[in-house]
């Protein structure tokens, strides 16, 4: 979830290559979510809400998918090779595009990784048929950027899924504010998506807290990615019960 600051691309360039020497760390975040062994995880989706994904944004063999904030590619990685599409992913982490690139090396898949910000992608106009941005959206500055820019770069008709989390109140100032501000319906509403749906999904948030507690029970030791959930797992439990965990799909008009 990344609640915490700073947010500079050197921030997550760090954070990123911990990862590489953390077995321990992506053991953890495997087996709560219930992703297989070679699956590399960014964010916290689940295999079975990574099927959801892929469902609602109802790709067909040869169409192009951009992943916006992709990470480490595994998310998708995993949804185009469901789907038989191109892939395109997208991070402003350097050391994210290039992990990526590697990941991509080892499955055997074809896929290319850009460095590019999530309002300033460098993709073309209508240049995709299908954008999808994991658990990520609050990273943009300014907030309604990001949906104008998926509007962008997506075909006429094409399709968008987000996850994210919503706060419950959105004047509980209990909720950090990057969080507060999601409001992902109002925000493809603003950029002139149509068939725009938002549902809750508790079942996923149940998994993270159970994640989030036995990070924060842990002894990291001198692993820094393993002391960087842990950090994370201490703030989220803190407001965790005042967000929502949440899935939005909607289609370009």
């Amino acid at each position: 979830m990344s609640t915490g600051r700073p947010l500079s691309a050197e921030y997550f360039d760090e954070w990123y290559t911990d990862m590489v020497a953390s077995p321990v760390k992506d053991e953890l975040v495997r087996r709560h979510l219930g992703l297989p062994a070679h699956l590399l995880s960014t964010s916290l989706l689940s295999w079975e809400a990574v099927g959801e994904v892929a469902a609602a944004l109802r790709l067909s063999p040869g169409q192009v998918l951009a992943d916006l904030a992709c990470g480490r590619g595994g998310y998708g990685l995993e949804v185009a090779h469901r789907s038989g599409a191109d892939l395109v992913g997208v991070d402003f982490s350097a050391a994210a595009v290039r992990q990526a690139q590697e990941y991509a090396v080892r499955l055997g898949r074809v896929a290319r990784f850009r460095v590019g910000e999530l309002t300033a992608t460098g993709l073309a106009d209508a240049s995709v048929d299908a954008v999808m941005c994991i658990d990520a959206v609050q990273f943009a500055e300014p907030a309604d950027a990001v949906y104008r820019e998926i509007r962008r770069v997506l075909a006429p008709a094409g399709r968008v899924v987000l996850t994210c989390w919503e706060p419950v109140d959105r004047g509980d100032e209990r909720v950090p504010d990057r969080l507060r501000s999601v409001d992902l319906r109002a925000g493809l509403t603003r950029a002139g998506f149509v068939d725009v749906t938002v549902d809750e999904r508790p079942g996923w948030q149940a998994v993270e807290a159970a994640l989030w507690q036995e990070a924060v029970a842990l002894d990291p030791g001198t692993d820094p990615a393993l002391r960087a959930l842990q950090d994370e797992g201490v703030r989220v439990l803190e407001f965790g019960h005042r967000i929502r965990r949440v899935i939005a799909s909607a289609t370009a008009n």
